[in-house]
């Protein structure tokens, strides 16, 4: 309910990747990478083809493919396959690379920031790329006209643009943000638009994209799919890729599917050559032998949020032995079948930043401390097995916006120290308009970014009445989440989110859950798939063998 322009669907499937870790951020190890090994076994000696088709099924369809005009995943995704943005992130390192740029440098201050972009980049229709061409269509996106959902307010810490030559680009900034650069790797939102098409086409260019990238648009039939074609002028691809040149498909199909079972059922047909599939139902792709299995796990955080307004919960040992009566493997195996690795801080592993060390002082399951905990802070077991003080009982009501069995295990989980748990259930809108009013005392939630940024929306006290829904209001805390949000040394950044990461599990402020893996699923029709610990897929390096 929380993410911030995740889409957990299928990733970017391009080289691409679905979140950026900035050089001048804080870079973590990445996990090892778990897939299937069909093509590493049986198809090692296949040589790559030009050719064919990739179809992709795909659950969101776009409203438009104009990136600064929209704010859904599916946009950014489709974005992605026929743009590029100034970086590109890494997905086997976890470093953030240039990518349209060739190189960059940031000023002592972290207040100049200057591109030097690569020779040769061009627009799908024939139009150099160049700094000036780059400054327009930011400024394009800065502009209060176009009414930019999500890429103008990105940018919007950007005070002034400069392109004193062709191939030099200098923002100005108003305050450093190290969040920046990690949004300047989007390559759907941040990619650059040919200025010439924006003004041929205007308020249809959303019909009619024209990007950089390895993909030119092709046609869209609405509620079907996005038919794109290969690039052939395309030699300007990320430095992670072997294939440097033009992508081997003819073409790539984005087929919209929103069903589980008919997406299922179009990839087992080979109606679709590509599809996310549920850890419920992957089991039987893993034993198929048509099929490639790549599995990874997303920067995503499924997590218990207090509300401290609720006296209850602004006792610490409250907030403490709510933590300890959670079995977060048993929640794993209800809610995705062992498919996930628990989380016991507010940064999940596969988000730049994480400290590894929350692993050690995390809160573990201890139904005895708990309740131990809870008699320490007056709370006693009455006839019922509830917990009482002062005549009140230890009563709390957790809102969701997702049905799973893991709910009631939680219940049922409290329940066990005398905690009585309400589960309302309510669809997602409404959930979030009564966490944002503050109508809960548990919230039954997730988030996720391509940078630990986030956590200064969920956490700090001046974003109370926005996404901080949990009334979290701790100076030293907001300190630490201005002082990540601005300082642009890596080492210094990387020791700043740690001791966030300390604070919040020592306030015990939520309830860590866990981070779910990831499934795509690839018919081995398709060659040159390349697993990484994001579960993302490198299309630049993908071939159709037929």
């Amino acid at each position: 309910m929380l993410r911030k322009r995740l889409d957990l669907h299928i990733g970017y499937l391009l080289f691409v990747c679905l979140l950026a870790i900035s050089t001048v951020g804080c870079t973590s190890a990445p996990p090892p990478v778990e897939t299937a090994d069909q093509q590493s076994k049986t198809n090692v000696s296949l040589t790559p083809k030009t050719g064919g088709t990739i179809t992709i099924g795909y659950q969101a369809e776009p409203d438009t493919l104009d990136p600064q005009k929209t704010a859904l995943p599916a946009g950014n995704f489709v974005g992605g396959l026929l743009g590029g943005a100034l970086m590109v992130m890494d997905p086997y390192t976890f470093e953030l690379k240039p990518n349209l740029a060739e190189s960059y440098t940031i000023s002592k201050d972290g207040k100049t920031w200057t591109f030097k972009l690569r020779p040769g980049a061009k627009f799908h229709d024939g139009t150099p790329l160049t700094a000036s061409s780059i400054k327009q269509s930011m400024e394009r996106a800065m502009d209060p006209k176009t009414a930019s959902p999500l890429t103008g307010q990105e940018l919007a810490l950007i005070q002034s643009i400069s392109a004193p030559d062709d191939s030099t680009l200098i923002f100005q900034l108003k305050q450093p943000s190290a969040p920046l650069l990690s949004a300047l790797s989007y390559g759907g939102y941040h990619q650059p638009l040919s200025m010439e098409a924006v003004k041929k086409y205007g308020n249809n260019y959303g019909r009619n994209p024209v990007g950089v990238g390895p993909w030119k648009f092709e046609s869209w039939k609405t509620g079907e799919s996005i038919t794109l074609k290969r690039n052939d002028d395309y030699q300007w691809a990320p430095p992670f890729v072997e294939n440097k040149g033009p992508v081997r498909p003819d073409r790539l199909v984005i087929k919209f599917i929103k069903d589980n079972q008919t997406l299922m059922a179009a990839l087992d047909s080979g109606t679709i050559d590509i599809a996310n599939v549920p850890a419920k139902d992957v089991k039987k792709y893993k034993n198929d032998k048509k099929f490639t299995v790549v599995e990874g796990t997303q920067p995503v955080e499924n997590f218990i949020g207090m509300n401290l307004e609720n006296e209850i919960l602004q006792d610490i040992n409250v907030r403490k032995a709510l933590n300890l009566a959670i079995n977060k493997e048993a929640l794993i195996a209800a809610d995705l079948k062992g498919e996930g690795v628990p989380v016991y801080g507010p940064i999940p592993p596969t988000m730049i930043g994480y400290d590894p060390a929350v692993e050690q002082y995390g809160y573990k399951y201890n139904k005895e401390e708990a309740m131990r905990l809870l008699e320490e802070a007056g709370w006693k077991t009455n006839e019922r097995g509830i917990r009482e003080k002062d005549g009140k009982g230890l009563s709390l009501m957790m809102i969701i916006d997702t049905p799973k069995p893991g709910n009631q295990l939680v219940q049922s989980m409290l329940k066990e120290i005398g905690v009585d748990l309400k589960i309302q259930s309510y669809e997602m809108a409404t959930a979030t308009a009564q966490a944002v009013k503050g109508a809960f005392d548990l919230m039954a939630t997730d988030h996720g970014s391509n940078d630990p940024d986030i956590l200064n929306l969920l956490l700090n006290s001046n974003q109370i009445g926005g996404l901080n829904c949990f009334r979290i209001s701790n100076k030293k805390l907001d300190s630490l989440l201005e002082k990540g949000a601005t300082i642009m040394d890596s080492g210094q950044r990387k020791k700043t989110y740690a001791a966030i990461q300390k604070l919040v599990v020592d306030e015990a402020y939520w309830i860590p859950l866990y981070s779910a893996k990831m499934f795509q699923v690839i018919n081995n029709r398709i060659q040159g798939v390349k697993p990484n610990p994001l579960a993302t897929l490198n299309i630049q390096d993908m071939w159709v063998n037929e």
